[in-house]
């Protein structure tokens, strides 16, 4: 399995993302820049985000950075563990990036940080999560 094709598989078997509306992209560098545009539907009060809403992107965004490392050795990830810090609301309307980066890669672990920002460059959120490697084969049977 090369992988190009776990990435894929991930992105075509993740209905949760779909559905909350995620656009991601794996930079040539290996980081990854997730995107939502804050919708009526991701509202928790009539202007500002759903706290939930960014804490799904951002185990998203992580989770896709540790994926993109993971793959090289066939690879699939899970979350153990991950902390958001929220800075500043997200609003009805608002294009929020989360840009993410593996910083620590061990036997099974994988560490990743990642910043999230509106589309006024202004800081709303930070993040980081371990991730644990396991063998692509215990999910898919090929």
């Amino acid at each position: 399995m090369n992988n190009l094709n776990i990435v894929e598989l991930y992105k075509m078997s993740n209905e949760f993302g779909r559905t909350i509306d995620f656009e991601y992209d794996i930079l040539p560098n290996g980081d990854v820049v997730n995107r939502i545009t804050i919708d009526k539907k991701h509202l928790a009060t009539p202007v500002a985000a759903h706290g939930g809403v960014l804490a799904a992107l951002a185990d998203s965004t992580l989770g896709v950075a540790a994926l993109a490392e993971s793959q090289k050795e066939g690879n699939l990830v899970s979350t153990v563990e991950f902390k958001i810090n929220y800075l500043k609301p997200a609003f009805l309307g608002d294009v929020i990036s989360g840009v993410s980066r593996v910083r620590k890669v061990g036997k099974k672990l994988i560490f990743v940080e990642a910043d999230f920002v509106n589309q006024k460059d202004e800081l709303i959120a930070t993040a980081s999560g371990t991730f644990n490697q396991y063998p692509f084969t215990k999910v898919f049977n090929l």
